[in-house]
């Protein structure tokens, strides 16, 4: 098993689908990774050899991944829980934060919080 990001990738899976499993590395960012560093999609996980897992590497360099990532989110809604913001207290009630409409959409964001409310009544 290959590792990546700290991240153990399964071998049985295409290169394009194993860089998925990485956090904030969606298709579109493994096809461009793999175009740069010249390594098939198609070709699975187990077949790569270790020079070509370490161009992986070096060019997920370029981006905030995984854990740096995961970090840094977790900070920014700690900062906007010190200033107290808007956005804050919408994290904080588990509701949408950047404005979007909770009449009739937003039913993932709330169904958590709401279930219970709705037996009450």
């Amino acid at each position: 098993m290959a590792r990546i990001a700290w991240i153990v990738l399964p071998n049985w899976k295409h290169v394009e689908i194993a860089l998925t499993y990485i956090y904030w590395v969606w298709r579109a960012v493994s096809n461009v990774i793999l175009n740069k560093v010249w390594i098939e999609k198609t070709k699975k996980i187990e077949s790569l050899s270790e020079a070509e897992l370490d161009k992986i590497r070096e060019e997920l360099k370029n981006y905030i991944v995984e854990w740096d990532l995961r970090r840094l989110v977790v900070w920014n809604i700690k900062r906007l829980k010190e200033i107290r913001s808007y956005r804050w207290l919408r994290h904080q009630k588990r509701l949408p934060v950047r404005w979007q409409s909770t009449k009739t959409n937003a039913k993932t964001r709330k169904w958590k919080s709401n279930t219970i409310a709705w037996r009450k009544k």
